[in-house]
């Protein structure tokens, strides 16, 4: 532990002699280390050499430089955690009162006495500890803010961002997708990746909890799937191949729900598999809007061996589907209610005939329109696919 460090200013020689005897067994263990000047000026040298001067025990009537200008200067400082002792004659209230109110943290008066002084540094040390922990506190929390903000920014690039994703296939194609995560980081994610001329993955899901570690969970989650599904294996053997990889390397029970489709892009067939995750939507050129079936299927990254059943879907010309997670249908405002699968299917429905991204777009300001004030209470992440033609 570090030695509390005190600097003396006072142009009474003596006085040095009468501190260093008083707290002689202080000084010999290593708690207290005194520093002597003789006016201010001679304080602010030391002060120069020494930067981590805890206490300045300070005169006020001095030559050259008094104790009331030395104060002003260590006020320029800026450091909460350097304290000063003002020390004058008993009558001398004035300037007593001038020292208090321009910050000193608490005065002796001459004759001094020893006992008291004591007491006073003790009570000025505790108030040191507790700001220094608290600038440390505040460091470790600074850094984490920092490192935060660079796993959002890692995370948001892992995420595919360039739209439209297939310019090759504008003419038939619409795609667009966001992820807003509820903290920092989150545990969502979407994807889609080219499989071969005629056919695209599409993935959408949701890792258990918030915050860094759904967000590791999440980065694995997503490379695994993209990864098996790459390799041109159906959506539920995608899935079961998914499922036995996560759930080997399981850590604190966390999963992942996710839906995962094979869109043919000639055709608008759809081929998927949905791991417990919430049903999307079809939104038809003629205004009409349907939901997937519920999921038969088992969560991903739990329980090894399970078997996931898939299921096929179409696309006519001018309908969307749209992948959702929870935060979308989930979303609570400052009343508790929940923005539901009602509101949910009648905001789609007016989006009929837009963009994919005025789709996402809308949908996304519809549930902050009803959250309101409230704090976003999970991630938020959709993604909407449309056939052109």
């Amino acid at each position: 532990m570090k030695p509390v460090k005190i600097l003396s200013v006072d142009d009474e020689q003596d006085l040095e002699l009468l501190l260093t005897q008083y707290f002689r067994r202080k000084i010999r263990k290593g708690e207290y280390e005194f520093f002597f000047a003789h006016n201010g000026l001679e304080a602010l040298t030391v002060l120069l050499k020494e930067k981590d001067i805890d206490i300045i025990l300070s005169d006020i009537n001095m030559p050259e430089m008094d104790g009331l200008t030395l104060l002003t200067k260590v006020n320029e400082m800026r450091n909460p955690a350097l304290k000063c002792i003002m020390v004058s004659a008993y009558g001398d209230m004035g300037n007593i009162r001038s020292a208090m109110n321009n910050g000193a943290f608490d005065f002796a008066t001459k004759p001094i006495d020893l006992d008291d002084l004591s007491v006073t540094i003790e009570k000025a040390v505790e108030q040191i500890e507790y700001i220094k922990n608290s600038q440390m506190e505040h460091t470790q929390l600074e850094s984490i803010k920092s490192d935060l903000a660079v796993a959002r920014e890692i995370q948001q690039a892992i995420l595919p961002r360039i739209f439209p994703p297939f310019p090759e296939n504008e003419r038939v194609l619409d795609l667009a997708a966001l992820m807003e995560p509820a903290k920092d980081v989150g545990g969502d994610f979407y994807d889609f990746f080219r499989l071969d001329e005629e056919h695209i993955g599409l993935v959408m899901a949701d890792v258990s909890g918030k915050g860094i570690p759904a967000a590791i969970f999440m980065a694995v989650s997503r490379t695994l799937v993209r990864t098996v599904g790459m390799q041109g294996y159906s959506p539920e053997e995608t899935l079961r191949k998914s499922n036995e990889l996560l759930a080997s390397e399981s850590v604190d029970c966390m999963f992942v729900t996710v839906f995962y489709a094979i869109y043919n892009i000639k055709t608008g067939d759809i081929q998927y598999c949905n791991g417990g995750h919430n049903s999307p939507y079809i939104l038809r050129a003629n205004g009409t809007i349907e939901q997937l079936p519920v999921s038969p299927n088992g969560i991903v990254g739990v329980v090894k061996g399970l078997e996931f059943k898939g299921a096929e879907t179409h696309l006519d010309a001018g309908d969307t589907i749209i992948m959702y997670t929870d935060g979308v249908n989930e979303a609570i405002n400052s009343q508790e209610e929940e923005y539901g699968d009602a509101r949910m299917e009648e905001t789609l429905k007016s989006l009929n005939g837009k963009t994919c991204r005025e789709v996402i777009d809308g949908q996304l300001a519809s549930v902050k329109a009803f959250a309101g004030d409230a704090e976003q209470s999970d991630d938020i992440t959709i993604m909407a696919v449309r056939r052109k033609a």
